[in-house]
């Protein structure tokens, strides 16, 4: 049996609202500079991983609205393809690094490859919006990463002029916190679980039980 982790994730919905309240304050400063509208999903092209807890918490709110039926079925559908593509992807930059190329530019390149998010309905419409990872939360608004800064290239900030910026770099380190918290309560033995990172549709076919989890005594094999 999973121990119970909802202390956790009660502090990782603290961590949400406050990319959500950061999110408005920069919107509110600039109104005219950010472009999010309902129905826009540029954001649900993008490549990015979750970290052990946002991955544990999407994969609970999927099973909650979409405990059974052809809906989730689908949403499970679109997610192994998808995966299947991400999987391609990787290996491809893995081979271009073994090969030489510099880090940079892979990263510059991964940044221009638009892959479907699973959780996009037909109308490009989220269906779990409410649950949506950190990353999704503070799309469309300057951000920082190691350093560098980054803007939706559908938003309207001008280059080179200051802008309030929410760095990145602070929520992903509350965010690894927050996933070693699991591992130490579920007691894993798995020393490196808090250290896996998933793309979003890794985390809805995934099963987070036990043997996931590293809970317990290692099976036999003899």
């Amino acid at each position: 049996m999973v121990p119970d982790i909802g202390h956790v994730l009660e502090r990782y919905a603290t961590l949400r609202n406050e990319a959500d309240a950061a999110f408005a304050g920069v919107r509110s400063r600039h109104p005219d500079c950010v472009r999010c509208h309902e129905g826009c999903s540029d954001c649900c092209h993008a490549l990015f991983d979750l970290s052990l807890v946002e991955a544990i918490a999407l994969n609970r709110a999927f099973a909650d609205a979409f405990g059974h039926g052809p809906e989730r079925s689908d949403v499970l559908t679109r997610a192994a393809e998808t995966d299947r593509q991400l999987t391609r992807i990787k290996r491809e930059m893995f081979r271009a690094e073994r090969d030489g190329e510099p880090p940079e530019a892979i990263m510059e390149r991964a940044a221009r490859i638009k892959v479907r998010c699973p959780l996009l309905d037909g109308n490009d419409r989220c269906l779990l919006y409410a649950d949506r990872p950190v990353t999704c939360r503070v799309y469309g608004v300057p951000t920082a990463i190691a350093g560098r800064g980054h803007v939706c290239g559908l938003s309207a900030f001008t280059k080179g002029t200051p802008y309030p910026t929410v760095h990145m770099d602070k929520l992903n380190a509350r965010l690894e916190e927050l996933s070693r918290d699991i591992a130490r309560t579920v007691e894993s033995r798995f020393t490196e679980l808090a250290e896996v990172y998933v793309p979003v549709s890794m985390a809805l076919l995934t099963t987070y039980d036990e043997a996931y989890l590293g809970i317990g005594p290692a099976g036999r094999t003899d």
